[in-house]
């Protein structure tokens, strides 16, 4: 491809960015593969044991700070974003609802992998018809690419002190995703300073204080870790501290003044199923196990799997106002569940027992769970 006038390319590179606007993204940018800088903050990181029981952080170390070994003959990488924040979904209010159940607004819909995917193997058929033999390869959370520092290289934000990115336009509400090429296409100008300024609104807000520090996450205490990766028992003290969340936390961003900026999704893949924005936990409680595989068919929710998701529903019902319905359904699972889940069940009854003793009452509508 050495006959590639820079002219061409950079008409090229125009084309390509209004192509991936057509195909659904809100923003295309170029960039180069160099992000070993990166190595001793996440070596440093992963020495710490910040990532938990994230044991994929302890491996293929050089493919991460060398993302070219992942598509050999890659020259340039394609940066890009898509908002799926969808209009009218509640959020602080139904976190001021016990007995609803938080679901993180990113997985209400259907699992974001294959939409994203399958668009930047579009973007990659549509630049081939200009007749260029090239070779790619996408990637959506699919392999150890470091795509925050990928996107800010490209100029698409700035990393946040809640190691997320962020961009003046938009907020944080959108996936990324990336696509390798043989291209040598002109890169774009990277984001070179962040505009967090003295705000420190997201590490104040987490619920469990998972941030030792401005730019840095421990895992260990991150609400999205403990109710989606983390395999086994939440820890104790963090229980309480988790409240209605059921399957990750948006906290960070609720609080952020730069998601007042934040764009609206009209893809309706995206678009709340099955009441999950709005539904309580009892609801949820009540579902078996067909019942969850049925409902999140095709949900990035199915990560949690059955045992997770009782678990974490569990805990949430501890945190709820209780009553006797929910102490009930509690305690009718417990000659059916997994040891790990009836662990959390009893400190669910333990939860509401203690706050009946608190109340210092009982006004009929509340049994005290023994």
């Amino acid at each position: 491809m050495s006959d590639l006038s820079p002219e061409y390319l950079f008409d090229l590179a125009q084309k390509i960015k209004t192509w991936a606007q057509e195909l659904g993204f809100q923003q295309c940018a170029i960039t180069h593969t160099q992000v070993a800088a990166e190595g001793p903050a996440l070596t440093r990181w992963v020495e710490q044991g910040m990532h938990g029981e994230m044991r994929w952080f302890e491996q293929n170390h050089e493919l991460r700070l060398h993302p070219e070994q992942l598509h050999p003959g890659t020259q340039r990488i394609l940066s890009l974003r898509m908002d799926y924040l969808t209009p009218g979904i509640e959020t602080l209010s139904l976190l001021q609802q016990p007995s609803k159940a938080y679901i993180a607004r990113y997985t209400l819909g259907r699992d974001y992998h294959k939409l994203l995917r399958q668009r930047l193997r579009q973007l990659a058929e549509r630049i081939a018809q200009e007749g260029l033999p090239i070779s790619f390869r996408p990637f959506v959370d699919s392999a150890p690419v470091l795509e925050r520092p990928i996107a800010r290289n490209a100029g698409l934000g700035w990393i946040g002190k809640h190691t997320l990115l962020l961009n003046r336009q938009a907020g944080s509400w959108f996936f990324l995703a990336e696509l390798f090429i043989d291209l040598p296409l002109p890169i774009d100008p990277p984001q070179t300073r962040g505009h967090c300024g003295q705000c420190r609104a997201c590490l104040d807000i987490c619920p469990t204080q998972a941030f030792p520090e401005p730019y840095v996450l421990d895992a260990r205490r991150c609400i999205s870790y403990l109710t989606i990766e983390h395999p086994g028992s939440i820890p104790e003290p963090l229980r309480a501290k988790m409240g209605n969340r059921i399957f990750g936390c948006d906290d960070c961003q609720l609080v952020c003044p730069w998601n007042r900026f934040a764009q609206h999704s009209s893809e309706s893949d995206f678009h709340p199923r099955h009441q999950l924005d709005d539904i309580d936990l009892l609801t949820l409680w009540e579902w078996d196990e067909p019942t969850f595989l049925k409902h999140t068919e095709g949900s990035a929710i199915r990560r949690t799997g059955y045992q997770g998701w009782q678990r974490n529903l569990a805990v949430a019902l501890g945190n709820s106002r209780g009553g006797q319905q929910v102490v009930e359904a509690l305690r009718k699972r417990l000659d059916t569940c997994s040891e790990l889940v009836r662990e959390h069940i009893h400190w669910a009854l333990d939860q509401l027992s203690n706050k009946v003793r608190d109340a210092g009452n009982d006004d009929g509508n509340n049994v005290t769970p023994q």
